[in-house]
């Protein structure tokens, strides 16, 4: 089990999302528009505020007045709370609130990529990543083959490569954005 990942400033966080599957899940799906380290917070700042980061209890909550309270867990509260409730209620109807069952119960990457492309808002670039941290950091062996040639969160194993990972981004994106393409994550 890795005990935490580099995503934030926050110890706490970051063992958050490396020990509990669904905050891992909750950074992802909250890791658009904002930088890492804000939607990588988040699952803590949740789970502080709410209790709990159950995927039952989430999918049965007004997540919206949590997520707008000062300061606000994301710059699009409402949007990410509806995100977020949608994907605790696949979680709960889908996997049993098992959100690890995402990952273990894919007997190979075809199944892995769909289980994650099922997942609410989370399109090519988020399966890429999220399966690039899922091989590269946790060691899952189905996620190989989602991993993309570019820089991802998967090779973000310290302050330094965050760092460096972003900076890399900013260029990918400039590029994808120039040639026409989506920006990669």
């Amino acid at each position: 089990m890795v005990e935490r990942l580099c995503f934030t400033d926050s110890d706490a966080a970051n063992a958050l999302i490396a020990q509990e599957p669904m905050a891992l899940l909750v950074g992802f799906a909250l890791d658009q528009q904002v930088t890492v380290q804000k939607a990588f917070m988040g699952p803590l700042v949740l789970k502080e505020r709410f209790g709990t980061l159950d995927a039952a209890a989430l999918a049965d909550a007004d997540l919206e007045p949590i997520f707008r309270e000062k300061p606000a867990i994301h710059r699009f509260p409402g949007a990410m709370a509806r995100r977020v409730r949608e994907l605790a209620v696949h979680v709960r109807d889908r996997w049993d609130g098992d959100a690890a069952r995402i990952w273990t119960d894919a007997a190979d990457g075809e199944e892995l990529r769909a289980n994650i492309e099922a997942l609410p808002g989370f399109g090519e670039m988020k399966v890429k990543s999220l399966g690039a941290v899922l091989h590269r950091r946790f060691g899952v062996a189905a996620a190989e083959a989602l991993v993309p040639w570019h820089p991802t969160l998967g090779d973000v194993d310290s302050a330094q490569a965050l760092a460096d990972y972003q900076a890399a981004k900013k260029v990918h994106k400039a590029e994808w954005n120039r040639a026409g393409g989506p920006a990669a994550r």
